[in-house]
């Protein structure tokens, strides 16, 4: 265990008693937050020797001859909601908005192009159509000798396309009554022409075709047109333009982010999505799989709710490109375990309210049942035969299922018994995670967790939305929690400072990702209560975004880590086996040291001590770390630092001003001091040699 250092000449409690702030409502209002912040930060292993005496002002005793609790290998994962246009826009790399005029305003995202003298006319049509599941398509009729008459699409808030980084053009076309030239042409500011191509469409049925567009340049706010060269007709549909390198589907520079972050697990679809504002507008996993072009889309649940942001987006739709089978595919490529989380048939709480009735909740079930056979199932079943179909003939390995995202009361609690007695009686493998509701604590919340223990629950998923004090202040919360029944999924945190103006984004600050790695020892400390833990939301475009703060900033080209980034990053990449019995105290002459949390932990893979400390205060501290049960140490160990000033922020596009620096540094032995930068994140890997008998 480990605590804060408070007072001179004391050793601090290692199980203090548990605080809640029961006020603080967890969703709040989820708000916007600009970017991130990552700074060069002073090296520990590169400070200039000192040859005078270190006096200590706090003293760290870490045995490591006693490991305790197992640490869950999948502990720290990530959240995914599509909120701030995460998926289309986002982590699913097509450019093209509205690609099957689906859309409630069928040409949302489309404009005409007229060149030269062109003259034409483009309508929305459904008769005989591609897809019979998204019937309505587009029809250019282009009526002049002149060339250049059809239809654009704007993107995403443009579309960012990169020299050199080719796109896969695709679409269902066919002509009419004779062949076209269908020319395409990716535009740039100023009217520059970035890439071209033409196809020929020569059938009078539907038939699907592709071309690639090699950029010449550059551009953040590219734009694609489709044009016919010469009058004739054309009917076009499930329009899609794709970065080669898109693997999967999935935008390259996202996925370097999230693959650095070695991420234990995804949880998905959401949050709020799940819930929907009603059961209809509820998130239906089985209306996200099979052909991608039959997928039909949905109003998102942020398009017109805003969390008090005032950014409404009438453009915000669900494509569903990004569906059930790419999350699992998400999952497998990152090498994290899949976390769905299911409607319990109860639309939002803040919204309507929407409850389907108990008599009537056996299609939810099954859909719970279902997704577990399309998950694991195998592929002579019904739904494993369609996982294999569509490119995945092995099992993704289902573990966890959450029911239900932040519902409360009995009627939660009913429906949750529903779920758990039917899926366990089939699947008694699968950890069902229930939920503490949309608060830190307060009657309703001890009600959840009373009804979940009774229920006997596998995990409960807890969620604090809070300012950075909160975090710092709770780092003990899981100190005097029960050591039996469900354990705590910590399934959506993030520390929320003072917007600096009116409608202005809720800062990625310093402060608020120093305060989370505080919590966050806390949380490893009780690795025997605490089981997964995930920061929320993950992404956010810069141009289209309705919460903060977020852990990645994007544009429509680049992409930050924000300095909570690198915080959930350094945890994940640092992960050990098995905590260690710790105990921080004060120096003797010690005066004025306070605002020190750790947690220290054994690798039994590569035998080394990995400590986490955070020192919040304004000045350096000089920690004495005495190991416990071996003689020496190899000498060598390797030191992470990650420091700044409070309010930096790592905007897109900008030089970094928060980044963990990394080195490696002498350990003279078992015993030795190190100096913690003020307002740090310090981590130490110690190799192991030579045990005490």
């Amino acid at each position: 265990m480990a605590g804060r250092a408070l007072r001179p000449s004391r050793h601090l409690s290692l199980n203090p008693p548990l605080r809640r702030d029961d006020k603080v409502p967890v969703r709040s209002i989820r708000f916007a937050s600009l970017l991130v912040l990552a700074a060069g930060i002073p090296w520990l292993g590169a400070q200039p020797p000192d040859r005078s005496p270190r006096v200590p002002s706090a003293v760290l005793t870490v045995d490591a001859r006693k490991p305790g609790a197992a640490i869950n290998p999948a502990m720290w994962g990530v959240f995914f909601e599509d909120i701030n246009f995460a998926a289309d826009g986002g982590l699913w790399a097509e450019l093209v908005k509205n690609r099957s005029f689906e859309f409630p305003n069928r040409l949302q995202g489309w404009f005409e192009v007229r060149r030269k003298h062109a003259r034409g006319t483009m309508t929305i049509q459904d008769e005989k159509p591609a897809i019979p599941e998204n019937p309505h398509y587009l029809r250019l009729q282009s009526q002049a000798p002149d060339e250049g008459y059809g239809v654009g699409n704007e993107g995403f808030r443009g579309m960012g396309v990169k020299a050199g980084e080719a796109l896969r053009l695709t679409l269902w076309a066919r002509r009419g009554a004779a062949p076209v030239l269908l020319r395409a042409t990716l535009r740039g500011a100023e009217n520059r022409i970035l890439a071209g191509g033409q196809v020929r469409v020569d059938s009078p049925v539907w038939a699907h075709f592709e071309l690639q567009l090699d950029p010449a340049a550059t551009d953040p706010g590219g734009r694609l047109e489709l044009t016919l060269e010469g009058p004739g007709q054309v009917d076009l549909d499930a329009v899609s333009l794709m970065p080669v390198a898109a693997k999967h589907g999935f935008r390259p520079d996202l996925m370097r982010l999230l693959a650095d972050m070695k991420p234990g697990f995804v949880r998905f679809p959401g949050g709020c999505v799940v819930e929907g504002h009603d059961l209809a507008n509820r998130y239906q996993w089985k209306q996200t799989v099979g052909p991608v072009d039959a997928r039909r889309p949905m109003p998102n649940r942020w398009l017109d709710n805003l969390a008090g942001e005032g950014r409404f987006a009438a453009d915000y739709q669900q494509s569903f490109q990004l569906g059930f089978f790419e999350f699992f595919q998400l999952c497998a490529d990152l090498g994290a375990e899949p976390l769905p989380v299911l409607s319990c048939g109860m639309a939002c709480q803040f919204e309507t309210g929407e409850m389907v009735p108990l008599d009537r909740l056996e299609p939810f079930i099954q859909d719970a049942l279902d997704l577990i056979e399309f998950a694991n199932g195998a592929p002579s079943s019904r739904w494993g035969k369609l996982r294999a179909a569509m490119g995945h003939a092995a099992p993704f390995g289902l573990k966890f299922l959450a029911v239900g995202n932040e519902q409360w009361g009995p009627e939660y609690l009913d429906r949750f018994s529903r779920f758990e007695q039917a899926i366990k009686a089939k699947h008694p493998q699968i950890q069902i995670i229930g939920s503490a509701g949309p608060w830190m604590g307060g009657a309703d919340f001890d009600t959840l967790w009373a009804g979940l223990r009774a229920r006997k629950a596998d995990l409960v998923d807890e969620h604090y939305y809070a300012p950075p004090a909160w975090f710092f202040n709770n780092a003990h919360r899981y100190d005097a929690y029960p050591r039996t029944g469900p354990k705590v999924f910590a399934g959506e945190y993030a520390a929320h400072p003072a917007r600096p103006a009116p409608g202005a984004p809720r800062p990625n600050s310093w402060e608020a990702a120093l305060s989370e790695a505080a919590f966050m020892t806390g949380l490893e400390r009780n690795a025997d209560v605490v089981r997964l833990a995930s920061y929320a939301p993950l992404l956010a475009s810069v141009d289209a975004w309705q919460w903060s703060p977020n852990l990645i900033w994007f544009d429509s080209l680049q992409s930050a880590p924000t300095p909570s980034y690198w915080v959930q990053h350094l945890f994940s990449g640092n992960r050990a086996s098995r905590v260690l019995p710790v105990e921080l105290a004060l120096a003797p002459s010690a005066t004025a040291t306070a605002g020190l949390y750790t947690t220290a932990a054994l690798d039994e893979a590569t035998r080394e001590v990995v400590l986490k400390v955070v020192n919040a205060g304004h000045r350096p501290s000089d920690l004495a770390v005495r190991l416990q049960g071996f003689q020496s140490l190899a000498g060598k160990g390797r030191l992470t630092v990650l420091s700044a000033g409070l309010a930096d922020e790592n905007p897109v596009g900008a030089p970094p001003k928060v980044a963990p620096a990394t080195s490696e540094v002498d350990i003279p032995g078992p015993e030795f001091t190190r100096t913690l930068p003020p307002q740090s994140l310090t981590i130490l890997r110690l190799p192991l040699v030579k045990e005490i008998p």
